[in-house]
């Protein structure tokens, strides 16, 4: 093997492993293309061999590539009061050259990154809006792989090592995500310039629902969106929530609208509109089989 082609070596504690030093491990891997070579260790002489040094070794020097948080001082703490763990120090130095932009690299923090961190940290970000009912979150899915209490963790470095490939398959899927959101978010924001009533934003294409809303309901005027479905020739229009932080809706369609199925003739005879086929009971969303048609039923509830 020529000096080019030596595998970098990834240095980590061993045993049980966590989130942190999981993923800290896949972007490694992705920033050298899956060239390296993973050591769990705590032997001190091995760790000094290491070409990256994450979550072990008490020393943060992202010079010499030395990510660990433990020591004493910490390894420093975001604007927001998240401290870093190992991921969010590796991906802090290497997550825009992986992602070949900083915006993205930005997203990925937000919303994988910072997560992860926190919890490392006992750092509390979220709380149960009902009691006993929690959300799972992604990184479970690889954690659930730990060996139990009951079971033999011989085998936990193959597993750790399983567990990172699977894991730089989902970072490298969140990247291609954070792409298309920021092109959508573009052209959402270019439809709105360009529209003069902003109360009513029309679009061609299906973005997902969580990007419009996260980004029209931050705008003081928009109250419906009307877009197109994209497996069917159905046209929506959506009500726009209150803020990014709730599903509450500025102004939902009439209340003697909802709840009326496809193939119900009344929602027709309700409405005035011809081809309104569907209105969600929640009042935030209303089906028609024309563009024309969803722009209409969000014109008339405008007024209603």
């Amino acid at each position: 093997m020529s000096f080019y082609n030596k595998k970098k070596v990834c240095v980590t504690h061993n045993g049980t492993f966590h989130a942190d030093d999981l993923f800290a491990t896949a972007v490694l891997s992705l920033l050298n293309n899956g060239n390296i070579k993973i050591v769990r260790t705590r032997d001190k002489r091995i760790i000094e061999e290491g070409d990256y040094v994450y979550d072990v070794g008490g020393e943060y020097d992202p010079e010499k590539d030395l990510f660990d948080h433990h020591q004493r001082d910490g390894a420093g703490t975001r604007t927001n009061g998240i401290p870093y763990s190992s991921f969010g120090l590796v991906w802090d130095k290497y997550g825009e050259d992986i992602c070949g932009n900083h915006e993205i690299a930005e997203r990925i923090d937000q919303k994988i990154v910072s997560p992860i961190d926190a919890v490392d940290n006992g750092f509390d970000i979220s709380k149960p809006v009902i009691r006993g009912v929690i959300p799972y979150y992604a990184d479970q899915v690889f954690l659930n792989n730990i060996p139990t209490w009951e079971e033999d963790n011989k085998d936990i470095d193959k597993i750790f090592e399983e567990q990172v490939s699977k894991v730089c398959t989902l970072l490298k899927r969140e990247i291609e995500v954070a792409k298309a959101d920021i092109e959508a978010k573009n052209i959402i924001m270019e439809v709105y310039e360009n529209t003069l009533d902003k109360r009513i934003i029309i679009i061609e294409n299906d973005f997902p629902r969580y990007l419009f809303q996260r980004i029209l309901s931050v705008l003081p005027e928009p109250m419906y969106l009307v877009y197109p479905s994209s497996h069917s020739t159905i046209w929506k229009a959506e009500a726009i929530s209150i803020s990014p932080d709730t599903m509450d809706s500025r102004k939902q369609f009439p209340g003697s609208w909802r709840g009326f199925m496809e193939g119900d003739e009344r929602l027709k005879s309700i409405t005035g509109v011809s081809d309104a086929i569907f209105c969600h009971r929640g009042g935030f969303l209303i089906l028609s089989l024309s563009k024309e048609g969803a722009i209409e039923l969000a014109q008339k509830a405008l007024l209603a």
